[in-house]
This record gives structure tokens, sequence and C-alpha cells, in this order.
């Protein structure tokens, strides 16, 4: 009597894992990286707040009257006459409005929205992704900062009421969901490949 076994199937199989491990699996883990690396720059820039002129009550001109007066001329009979004439109007700038022109005339917001840059890269058997913001304040927006109440600020035209200004957290909020949600995403993936190489695909 004789036996014998077929290890053909088995040796596909190795095969295969063999494949998804010297490649397949690090293509799948950097795919995700990008992946996560694009969705977090997304992320901060929805979340990085847009600067925005200040509003000032005041009007930006103030219209000015001069007094009415009258002139004395000479007519063509040589008689005297008195005329009335209007006084000019003036237009200056008001207070609000020399702040303006001083401080936020041509001032566009987003400067620190468009900074931001995010970089994925492999080093050894680590993937890791970068987020920076040269902006020297960005870090002030972020974590908050203080401030001294009741100092005169000319570029708002008025005085600070608050001693501190809370943090906006885009970075630390932003890579916290990606931290969470993209090793799941990833463990899902490489899982559906090994179910690929044990059902023979």
């Amino acid at each position: 009597m004789k036996g014998g076994c077929d290890y053909s199937a088995l040796a596909k199989v190795d095969a295969q894992l063999q494949e998804l491990l010297n490649g397949r699996l690090d293509a799948i883990i950097d795919e995700k990286s990008s992946e996560a690396a694009a969705a977090l720059l997304s992320k901060l820039k929805k979340r990085t707040p847009v600067g925005k002129a200040p509003h000032f009550d005041e009007p930006m001109t103030v219209t000015m009257k001069g007094d009415d007066y009258t002139t004395q001329t000479v007519n063509k009979k040589g008689e005297q006459v008195f005329r009335k004439r209007k006084g000019k109007t003036y237009r200056f700038r008001s207070k609000s409005g020399s702040i303006f022109d001083r401080y936020w005339s041509g001032y566009s917001g987003g400067t620190l929205r468009r900074a931001w840059r995010v970089s994925h890269e492999k080093t050894g058997d680590d993937h890791i992704i970068t987020a920076e913001n040269p902006e020297e304040y960005s870090s002030y927006v972020e974590y908050g900062h203080r401030q001294t109440p009741g100092r005169y600020v000319p570029a708002l035209g008025k005085r600070l009421k608050a001693s501190w200004v809370n943090g906006k957290f885009m970075l630390r909020t932003s890579a916290d969901e990606i931290a969470e949600k993209y090793p799941k995403a990833v463990q899902k993936v490489v899982d559906e490949a090994l179910k690929e190489v044990f059902r023979g695909k």
C-alpha cells in the first residue's frame, strides 16, 4: 500500500505570502501613509482660521462743510454787489480710516493656512508623516497665548480685554483623528490581502 501528498497548493500559498511580505505589503502601507498625509493636510487647512481686517464702527471718512460766506464784487455798471457763497465741502479720513490705511490696506488673510506643509517619508521600516508651519505665530494660534489687558493696539484701534486667548489646536486635533483612523484602514487592507492569499486568488 502506497500513500502520497500533494504539496503544490501549499507551495502556491507560500509563494503568495512571500510576494506579499517582500513588496506588496510595503506598497500597501506606503499608499495608505500617503493618503493619511493628504488627509492631514486637508484637515489642517480646514481648521486653520483665516485672519480678517477688523471692523470699525466709526465711518472710514468724515465730511465737513465750511461756513457759508459773502463776497463783494463790482459789476459792469460799477456798482458794488454782494453775493452769498456756500462753504466748500471737505472729506477727510477718520481715525478708523487712518488706522485702516496704515495697517490693513491691501490685507488678505489666509497666510497661516497656506503655509502648512505635510510630507511622508519612509525611514527603515517606519513611515513618518511630518506636518510643519513656518509662520512664526503659528504656535500662538495652535496653543493659545497671553496678552496684557488694557494694552492699546494701534492696528486694532482698541484696547485688549482678555488676558488669555485660547488655542485652536489645529494640528493636535487633526493628528489625533488621523492616528485614530488610518492604522485601522491599513490593517483592514492587509487583512483583505491575506484573505486573498488563503482563498487562493
